[in-house]
């Protein structure tokens, strides 16, 4: 059975916006959550491309079974177009970041509120996708003096009702099994071959892949798959807020996605009564992957 595990904060070797990263290593358990206390922050894994200070720096949060790597060639382009500092960040439970029985967008607001200060980042321009987004949503309703505007890509502050089916698809990762020993290759050409009896869509199968990783001389998920499975509920929702974040902030969605509905509209412009709505029309759920140039020029129309 294929195994699961946590691990340091190591470089990544970039390959582009889904790159697979094989540094990993096995690390001690993670601590126990706390309830009813402040979450406890993580120390997140995450790349700074430097840029002129005196202006807001851009700051990417990935989805769910995503990483900082996603948006790799995104940062790098907007970057050199805008001059500008750009973060890309692995939320806790994914990429090189470490592992955490909390699952909530309260501790992963949690971890940036910790990160972003420290690197002398805030306010900054807060673009989240999916999950990324949910966080980059509560963060800015939490401490709206962080963040200067707000990109929410293809997600609403409701609860989700996704496309796809994640929890067959962490099923089907959590029962692929690879022989110790095979090489990269072929470890990643066996796992897809298990995971397309469940998962038929090759795309979905490739962006799951960035997740196996070799350690040890075995292939694990990157991923914290236990509890993801069992706390998707969690990331599905979002926590209930009053408060509303007066900042500019830009909905923006695929126009060939179904995850931000009219009927969300309601709820959006309560929470962000300075809300604009703008679609990439070829898009799907994964609008920077899908359309890149298109999320650049709408993320720097946004800014101008």
């Amino acid at each position: 059975m294929l195994r699961w595990t946590r691990s340091w904060r190591l470089p990544l070797r970039g390959l582009g916006p889904c790159s697979l990263s094989f540094c990993r290593v096995p690390v001690a358990p993670s601590s126990s959550g706390r309830s009813g206390a402040e979450p406890r922050s993580v120390r997140l894994s995450y790349k700074l491309l430097d840029g002129e200070a005196a202006r807001p720096a851009l700051v990417f949060l990935h989805g769910l079974f995503g990483s900082k790597t996603n948006f790799s060639s995104i940062a790098k382009a907007l970057a050199q177009q805008t001059g500008r500092r750009v973060l890309t960040v692995d939320a806790r439970n994914h990429g090189d970041s470490p592992h955490s029985p909390d699952v909530s967008y309260e501790a992963m607001s949690q971890d940036l509120q910790d990160l972003l200060p420290q690197l002398g980042l805030v306010p900054c321009v807060l673009i989240g996708h999916s999950m990324g987004g949910k966080t980059a949503m509560l963060l800015a309703l939490q401490r709206p003096e962080l963040v200067e505007r707000l990109i929410a890509v293809d997600i609403s502050p409701v609860q989700t009702t996704p496309s796809s089916n994640f929890p067959s698809y962490m099923a089907a990762m959590r029962a692929v099994d690879i022989p110790d020993g095979v090489p990269r290759s072929s470890a990643r050409k066996l796992a897809d071959e298990q995971l397309s009896t469940v998962i038929q869509d090759l795309a979905e199968r490739q962006f799951l892949l960035t997740n196996l990783v070799e350690a040890g001389g075995r292939f694990v998920w990157r991923v914290n798959l236990e509890a993801l499975a069992q706390h998707l509920d969690k990331i599905m929702a979002f926590p209930p807020r009053q408060e509303s974040y007066p900042g500019p902030t830009l909905f923006l969605l695929g126009g060939n996605s179904k995850y931000v509905l009219p009927s969300h509209h309601t709820e959006i412009r309560r929470l962000f009564p300075r809300a604009q709505m703008q679609t990439v029309p070829h898009a799907g759920h994964w609008v920077h992957a899908d359309c890149p140039q298109d999320f650049v020029a709408a993320i720097r129309g946004f800014l101008a």
